[in-house]
């Protein structure tokens, strides 16, 4: 007789394809909402010539971070346009920018709500320890088999790896905020919302923007991986030039790859300090 061996696969396999057939409208109308972003972010980068649409980019970039993140930013999207790059580009910065929002817009929430109670807290990390182990193709699987092929099982499965680290940092953000603060609020006679609202998020507010650096450098991590499934963009490049055995095409995409990580983080970095002293 042979052995019967279960797996997490002998069930997770037939649960995702029961969903898709018997809910097979709700996916579809998911993947139409996010491919009308997706679509809306290319086509407004894409409404004037390449160079202005850099120098725009870069004039945004001064104002967060100074005039060296903008010369920076400009320089890097140039290389991008002298790559031959800049359509990929524009669709990276568009999974990228929507999955670093929709990974705040669920860890922030999930993370407060889980700082309110440590046993709720402990009961979650088993499953954020997984969520940040498992390996990032691992959540393409579920997402191709949900919502095919293209852009937004990639863009999904990159909102969910970035979930987990938002929600440990959030977490953390909100242990550090100095117990006095709180408690001044409540003299005061502030409502817990307003508290949240006026004294809790400023102060936790370095911390979470650590966690949002995590979230966009953990999003372009994925993007190679995303041009497996269809995605578009620099990884759709990147995989082109592998399986075509076209080394100058690899380079030149991933030499982009490289340069939008550099200008993101270093923009951002610049970025944090002015938010913060202008909250405080």
């Amino acid at each position: 007789m042979d052995d019967i061996r279960l797996s997490p696969g002998a069930f997770a396999g037939p649960a995702l394809s029961w969903l898709n057939v018997h809910y097979h409208g709700v996916f579809s109308a998911i993947a139409a909402f996010f491919d009308f972003w997706v679509n809306g972010i290319v086509t407004v980068l894409s409404l004037a010539p390449p160079p202005v649409v850099a120098v725009i980019l870069a004039v945004v970039a001064l104002l967060l971070s100074g005039w060296q993140k903008g010369l920076l930013t400009l320089a890097g999207l140039m290389l991008c346009m002298v790559l031959g790059m800049w359509d990929a580009t524009v669709q990276t910065i568009a999974l990228v920018v929507l999955a670093v929002l929709f990974s705040i817009a669920a860890g922030i929430p999930i993370g407060i709500l889980l700082s309110r109670s440590a046993r709720a807290e402990a009961a979650a990390r088993p499953f954020l320890d997984i969520m940040q182990t498992l390996p990032p193709w691992v959540y393409l699987v579920p997402a191709v088999i949900l919502f095919g092929l293209g852009t937004v099982p990639a863009l999904i499965s990159t909102i969910v790896y970035g979930i987990a680290p938002m929600v440990r940092l959030t977490v953390l953000a909100m242990a550090q905020i100095p117990q006095e603060r709180l408690e001044l609020g409540a003299a005061i006679g502030a409502r817990k919302g307003e508290i949240l609202r006026k004294i809790e998020l400023p102060s936790a507010l370095p911390t979470l923007l650590v966690g949002v650096n995590q979230c966009i450098l953990l999003s372009l991590a994925m993007v190679v991986l995303a041009g497996l499934v269809g995605a578009g963009g620099l990884g759709a490049e990147v995989t082109r030039g592998l399986t075509r055995m076209e080394f100058g095409l690899g380079v030149r995409a991933s030499l982009a790859i490289v340069m939008l990580a550099i200008i993101m983080d270093r923009v951002f970095r610049g970025a944090i300090p002015d938010v913060y002293l202008s909250r405080n």
